[in-house]
């Protein structure tokens, strides 16, 4: 579907959403209850790498190769992948991203497509959670799942790694009021009333 086609049917009551949280933090869970509750995709670029893979796409075997040789998939590909799927007919409704933008290049790819197609994000939850608290939920879901090599010092620099990548987008999005900040630990039912009410009130 063309972008046109997106312009078009969009609803002035779509609901556009991004989501940021870091890994522990429940964003999946919360992402995928959030898409239920406003009706719209959540789109998780995780999740459109691993279909492609699993599909043995050409993008999902160029995907594969990257990441097999512990690189990191380029932006070019990744914004590729977004906007191929934010033409999809179930976006007219809107559409929640997870794991999109990452960095400030794609902030600006996600401004250009949105302004493309007259479309704007609403609102960024950001997903806040204790970094201590965090490690040790991810350190007991390692142990479960026998997963050794997620020890405390690559759990703990995984956190840091996404402070330093998300701090500049927080900034960006937090500059044009869009942040809304909630608290990720407790239930998870609780964790989403407090995303939904605050996304209310904002």
């Amino acid at each position: 579907m063309s972008g046109d086609s997106m312009n078009s049917e969009k609803s002035s009551t779509a609901t556009r959403l991004l989501i940021i949280g870091a890994p522990g933090a429940g964003k999946g869970t919360q992402a995928a209850r959030l898409a239920e509750i406003f009706g719209i995709p959540a789109i998780s670029t995780g999740d459109i790498f691993r279909s492609n893979i699993a599909a043995g796409t050409e993008l999902g075997k160029k995907v594969q190769a990257i990441v097999e040789s512990g690189s990191y998939v380029p932006d070019s590909v990744t914004n590729e992948l977004v906007r191929d799927r934010l033409t999809e007919s179930d976006t007219a409704a809107g559409f929640l991203l997870d794991g999109y933008p990452r960095t400030t290049d794609q902030v600006a790819e996600l401004d250009k497509l949105l302004t493309a197609s007259g479309l704007k994000l609403d609102a960024v939850i950001q997903l806040e959670a204790d970094v201590d608290e965090v490690v040790t939920r991810l350190r007991a879901r390692a142990l479960e799942q026998g997963r050794a090599d997620d020890t405390e010092e690559v759990l703990r620099h995984r956190q840091d790694v996404y402070a330093e990548q998300t701090a500049p987008l927080i900034d960006v999005y937090g500059s044009r009021g869009l942040v809304v900040a909630v608290d990720g630990l407790g239930a998870v039912d609780e964790v989403t009333e407090r995303i939904v009410s605050a996304l209310a009130a904002h």
